[in-house]
């Protein structure tokens, strides 16, 4: 069986890392700054996280200056794979990002408007490059929506389905997003984790919710799924990714010590 990765994400507005709840937003000032992304990034490093998110959430031509800048300082001194989003709209942003020192790209709503640039970007740079992060919001018993918009606007379309559409054009892994559970540190949303995780042929990150160490067992466990990505339990200090690692391999899930 494959180790599975435990995940610390950075999302990054006007070149600090911030955090809110449930897709709170700057605009509002539901956001709070937690640190600098370099200086986070290597302690994560160090503490042995297995890769790493920076989500770009300024996304504007300034953010993307800042975010370039974040993604070249940190690759220079970790050596761990780097994963960036937000803003990316086109196979040019990706290049730009992968240039910097980006290992992957990830793209949610360019790819919802636009579901060509998934096949555009892995012809050009290989599957394992382009990520697909959905949104996901429970809208009735058996139903999960996806949402574009950082988390604002519905599109309709029904998660799993979206999920198996993103990997048939050429989608190398999926981050599935539970809006529901973002922030709340009350778990993750297991079912429609689950789900995706039986659908799809390519690893599913599971995002939102990480509150306990059991959590992050469970969405392994009974979520199926092969990586847990994390914000606040991190970045806060509640655990490091060493004490996550140490629980998972206690609970017998293979992890990287």
């Amino acid at each position: 069986m494959l180790a599975r990765r435990v995940i610390p994400c950075l999302d990054v507005h006007g070149g600090q890392v911030t955090r809110g709840v449930q897709f709170g937003k700057a605009e509002a000032g539901e956001l709070k700054n937690v640190g600098d992304p370099v200086e986070m990034a290597l302690r994560y490093n160090e503490q042995g996280a297995d890769e790493m998110v920076f989500f770009d959430i300024t996304a504007s031509a300034h953010g993307r200056d800042t975010i370039v800048g974040v993604i070249q300082r940190t690759a220079d001194q970790c050596f761990m794979p780097l994963t960036v989003g937000g803003g990316i709209r086109t196979v040019s942003d990706m290049h730009t990002m992968l240039l910097a020192g980006a290992d992957k790209v990830s793209i949610n709503s360019s790819a919802i408007a636009t579901p060509d640039l998934i096949r555009a970007g892995a012809e050009k740079f290989g599957s394992q490059c382009i990520v697909v992060s959905i949104d996901a919001k429970k809208v009735s018993p058996e139903r999960w929506e996806v949402f574009s918009h950082g988390g604002r606007k519905s599109t309709g379309m029904e998660a799993v389905e979206w999920a198996q559409r993103a990997v048939a054009l050429g989608a190398g892994e999926i981050v599935l997003n539970s809006i529901d559970a973002d922030g709340t540190k009350a778990g993750f949303d297991i079912a429609i984790t689950r789900r995706i995780s039986e659908t799809v042929s390519v690893p599913v990150v599971a995002s939102g919710g990480a509150g306990t160490l059991e959590h992050m067992a469970e969405v392994l466990i009974d979520g199926k799924a092969d990586a847990v990505l994390a914000a606040s339990i991190f970045h806060f200090g509640t655990y490091t990714v060493g004490d996550v690692k140490r629980y998972l391999a206690q609970r017998k899930i293979p992890v990287r010590l």
